[in-house]
């Protein structure tokens, strides 16, 4: 039995609108999946919580205040998505409420974890790959992995199909942190992957993808390692 840790991006679950035939194919694939192994599903807040957070800015630029906002947007993700998954037990607030429910249940749907500095739900997710000694933690986001710069912008930029954790860490710290920062994957969850040698494959929203990395067979995407 596998421990995995998916992050899945808020722009996936709720793209402009809530994108709910990806999400039944997804619901397909992970039930089949978790019926032998343990998942733990940490949802983004995306576009929904940028929305909310640049609008705030207009007239409040606390910090604590943005947090909380876009950490409210992943909860309301983690609702939709439990939801969608017919889950009824509680969505758990907290790195140990995870823990116990993963005891009793294959799979847990959750949001933000508490309101920690500088944090967002892909270092969440990184916690909780730490905490629970997972096998690998998976990063699903509307990019492919990693590249050298931003593709959307930068047309030149190269694609990376493997790096190492000390490489990954360098190339993230030179990214100032914002509430609701969009990046594949946080500072803090870098850090957390790299001290605790967690396995970590960054790869776009295709299932097939997805369910390549589960059967360890050849993807398209970013390893960390």
């Amino acid at each position: 039995m596998k421990k995995v840790v998916i992050s899945l991006g808020g722009s996936i679950i709720v793209p402009d609108n809530v994108d709910y035939h990806y999400l039944k194919k997804f619901k397909k694939l992970i039930k089949k999946f978790s019926k032998k192994n343990k998942v733990v599903i940490i949802c983004g807040g995306g576009k929904t919580a940028r929305q909310y957070i640049d609008s705030l800015k207009h007239i409040e630029n606390d910090i604590r205040l943005l947090s909380i906002v876009g950490i409210a947007a992943t909860k309301l993700n983690a609702k939709l998505v439990s939801g969608v998954f017919d889950i009824k037990h509680d969505i758990p607030e907290s790195l140990q409420e995870v823990k116990k429910l993963l005891k009793i249940h294959n799979l847990v749907i959750c949001g933000a974890l508490g309101n920690q500095a500088n944090m967002t739900s892909d270092g969440n997710a990184a916690e909780v790959a730490e905490l629970i000694k997972a096998d690998y933690f998976v990063n699903l986001t509307n990019v492919d992995g990693l590249y050298t710069s931003d593709p959307k912008i930068h047309k030149d930029a190269k694609f990376i199909p493997s790096i190492s954790f000390e490489d990954f860490i360098e190339k993230v710290d030179k990214i100032k942190y914002k509430a609701g920062q969009h990046f594949v994957l946080d500072q803090v969850a870098a850090k957390i992957i790299s001290k605790n040698k967690v396995k970590t494959y960054i790869i776009n929203k295709d299932l097939k993808n997805l369910k390549n990395v589960f059967n360890n067979k050849k993807f398209i995407g970013t390893t960390i390692s």
